[in-house]
């Protein structure tokens, strides 16, 4: 299992990763074809999920920072933080732009990592965004946006990073400072923890724990009873496991990796 892990975890680097090639001052943006590296397997459930002759292909670059990935069906989409834009790549078309502005809707300009980070569906197939420069959770539909969850306990979120669902409809979702100008030190930060929360389906909001540093990227088992953290820690980067109870909270923290090195 963690083998497999540690291999999908490579993949989505790659398609998540900021560009190391960026493309002429001025011109912004553009696709980029041609396939380059290969996929290595350390274990045969790998191909499970990646066909044997699958090929890691450039689609686009020139991003400031390009995160959260999804399939929306006919084309994929993606976050560029920094340009506080989605964007879409689709099979035939390229590139083209998807929403703009994505994480921040402010009047007043501002620098550091403005725009949407994570994006998933809910149950329902609707898009669902973390907006660093908004600093809240929010779902995409009919052109219109929704907040979900912008406040714990009367107090501002940080900037919400990455989001998941659980099939019976709760969503998780990490609230690291990244989104903030001066991260934790910006006198905006109104919590004075970074925290990993639950949004149950009938719309209560848990703290699910307040002792990581710089909680990021979240997934489920396939079972959904464990749940996986990234933290985006220098000095400690590693992957948290917690077995996630009946009642959807989690317990029983442990490092499931550790890649600080």
């Amino acid at each position: 299992m963690r083998k497999l892990l540690l291999s999908v975890a490579v993949v989505a680097l790659i398609l998540s990763c900021q560009s190391s090639k960026k493309t002429p001052a001025g011109n912004g943006p553009g696709t980029s074809g041609g396939a380059l590296g290969k996929l290595e397997m350390e274990d045969a459930k790998f191909y499970e999920l990646v066909p044997k002759d699958a090929k890691i292909e450039k689609l686009a670059e020139g991003f400031g920072w390009a995160e959260g990935p999804l399939w929306m069906g006919q084309f994929v989409i993606f976050s560029d933080v920094i340009g506080n834009t989605i964007y879409k790549w689709e099979e035939g078309k390229g590139l083209g732009q998807f929403m703009k502005p994505s994480g921040y809707t402010g009047s007043t300009p501002r620098g550091g990592e403005p725009g949407s980070n994570g994006l998933t569906r809910d149950l329902q197939g609707r898009l669902v965004l973390c907006e660093h420069g908004d600093r809240r959770v929010s779902r995409f539909e009919n052109g219109r946006k929704t907040t979900l969850v912008d406040h714990y306990m009367g107090k501002r979120l940080n900037s919400p990073n990455d989001v998941v669902f659980k099939s019976n409809g709760d969503m998780y979702f990490s609230d690291p400072p990244y989104g903030l100008e001066k991260k934790n030190d910006d006198p905006k930060k109104e919590l004075d923890f970074n925290g990993v929360y639950r949004y149950s389906r009938d719309g209560i909001l848990t703290l699910l724990t307040k002792d990581l540093t710089y909680p990021n990227g979240l997934a489920f088992s396939p079972d959904e009873k464990t749940l996986y953290i990234a933290v985006s820690d220098p000095q400690k980067a590693v992957w948290m496991a917690y077995d996630v109870k009946p009642d959807g909270t989690i317990a029983n923290g442990r490092v499931f990796y550790d890649a600080t090195k």
